[in-house]
């Protein structure tokens, strides 16, 4: 019984992905933890000395004096959420700009578009798999629908 389970679990695993999916998260997680640090420490000071001096993230505007702290708008913490939002989206942009975007573009085979119907070909192609003509393999020349008799 114990057996079984024990197989039927591992087969959970391997069908469903979760072990990719949790690597995934894994990895997710630490990357945010950089993102953040480099937000926190290197880009914040950064943008410190182009904003005001002082807590202004603390800034409120009080509304009834005598109702506590329920009677104000903490405007000054929602712009340093949306500072830090912006700044952290940001770095995530940059990081996928230089590190990710030149990996997917390595990776990704060259093509040419068919003449017909304009859908992407690769070079090394002899048919289009979208319209079905026949398109000539050689990279070094344009490419070129034969007629099919």
């Amino acid at each position: 019984m114990e057996l079984n389970v024990l197989a039927e679990f591992r087969s959970f695993l391997k069908t469903t992905n979760a072990l990719a999916l949790a690597v995934g998260v894994i990895i997710g997680a630490a990357v945010g933890k950089v993102v953040s640090a480099l937000a926190d420490h290197v880009v914040m000071p950064l943008v410190g000395l182009l904003l005001p001096t002082g807590d202004w993230r603390q800034a409120k505007l009080v509304l009834q004096p005598s109702a506590g702290p329920g009677g104000a708008i903490l405007y000054g913490q929602f712009l340093g959420a949306t500072a830090d939002f912006v700044i952290i989206a940001f770095v995530v942009f940059l990081i996928t700009r230089w590190v990710i975007k030149p990996l997917l573009s390595s990776s990704q085979e060259k093509t040419r578009k068919c003449p017909e119907c304009l859908e992407p070909v690769p070079e090394a192609a002899r048919r289009c798999r979208a319209c079905t003509s026949v398109v000539e393999a050689t990279p070094s020349e344009p490419s070129k629908v034969m007629e099919v008799a």
